[in-house]
């Protein structure tokens, strides 16, 4: 009796191993860090639409209306970074041998299920919302899959900058605001465009530690097609002038010179750009270099600083 107990217990200690092990892995598979852009930024544009058009009682539609979306766009991220990990499989081979999938921790067939799981739920958040939110959250969708599946813009030079920049920095703008204003005004526009072309520019951070295992499977980027100096230099117009133009935007009337203080960004993207060239190695938290981390976080302080200087305005006015 004491040798079966002892027994159960061993089977036992070694299913509930086996069961964290495999919740570990599909946490590697989703990567929780990146989820934080898509959640802190839609948060901020969502509350900042919300105080803008003049909404009220906030604490009724934050549980119905703010977490669902974000919510929605943070999901939808999560899909995206577990297709990505299907299709990249011998990339991650060379330069990530500690993925799930390659550790061979999670079948492609499981992951296939939580990837179509995590955007089946997105859309049905979406749907939640309202129609334009929904259509928005449908647009991401495309350029995620196609990104990563055929014709698989994630291989194509530039192309792959634009499939990066537009779904999660315009588009990505435009649904959070769509929660509660209308889309077709120059304020979400504006800040759309400025965090589109940013992260055109950024993004190339996330190919730094790749880049041997992007040459030798296929995938064109800048830094593997023309070296980290080159492309640094390339990529550097597109996070720097978004901000420097602020004053103009404001001289011409697109947006309100409150939001002059979002030029002081300009300060971190080129430390961005600093670190590109000076620091290439992968951190020993994160899964990217320092500047990786450094631009995700000039995007925040976008979404967070925006939102604050639009709810701020509006209380003075």
């Amino acid at each position: 009796m004491f040798i079966n107990l002892f027994l159960q217990r061993i089977f036992l200690g070694e299913e509930i191993f086996m069961i964290s092990k495999k919740i570990r892995s599909i946490i590697d598979l989703i990567r929780p860090f990146t989820l934080l852009a898509p959640l802190i930024v839609s948060i901020c544009i969502i509350i900042a639409s919300f105080v803008y058009n003049e909404q009220s009682n906030l604490q009724s539609v934050f549980i119905s209306l703010i977490i669902p979306a974000s919510l929605s766009l943070a999901l939808l991220n999560g899909a995206s970074n577990s297709l990505n990990q299907i299709t990249d499989i011998k990339s991650d081979k060379i330069s990530k041998p500690y993925r799930p999938l390659v550790r061979g921790d999670l079948k492609t067939s499981e992951a296939m299920f939580i990837t179509f799981s995590l955007y089946l739920i997105s859309i049905i958040l979406s749907l939640l919302i309202n129609f334009v939110f929904c259509i928005f959250v449908l647009s991401i969708t495309f350029f995620t899959v196609t990104y990563s599946l055929p014709p698989r813009l994630k291989d194509k030079l530039f192309l792959n900058q634009l499939w990066v920049g537009i779904p999660r920095g315009f588009l990505g703008i435009l649904a959070s605001w769509s929660v509660f204003g209308t889309v077709i005004h120059p304020l979400p526009i504006t800040i759309g465009i400025i965090a589109m072309v940013y992260l055109i520019g950024g993004s190339i951070t996330k190919d730094i530690t790749d880049c041997i295992a992007d040459k030798k499977t296929g995938t064109k980027t800048l830094i593997n097609s023309f070296g980290i100096k080159n492309a640094a230099i390339m990529a550097l117009p597109f996070m720097i002038f978004p901000f420097t133009f602020i004053p103009i935007l404001i001289d011409i009337g697109l947006i309100d010179s409150n939001y002059l203080l979002l030029s002081l960004l300009a300060i971190p993207s080129f430390f961005v750009f600093y670190l590109m060239i000076r620091d290439n190695k992968k951190g020993r938290r994160l899964e990217n270099t320092s500047s990786w981390a450094l631009m995700y976080g000039t995007y925040f302080l976008l979404a967070f600083g925006f939102s604050v200087i639009t709810i701020a305005g509006q209380v003075i006015a």
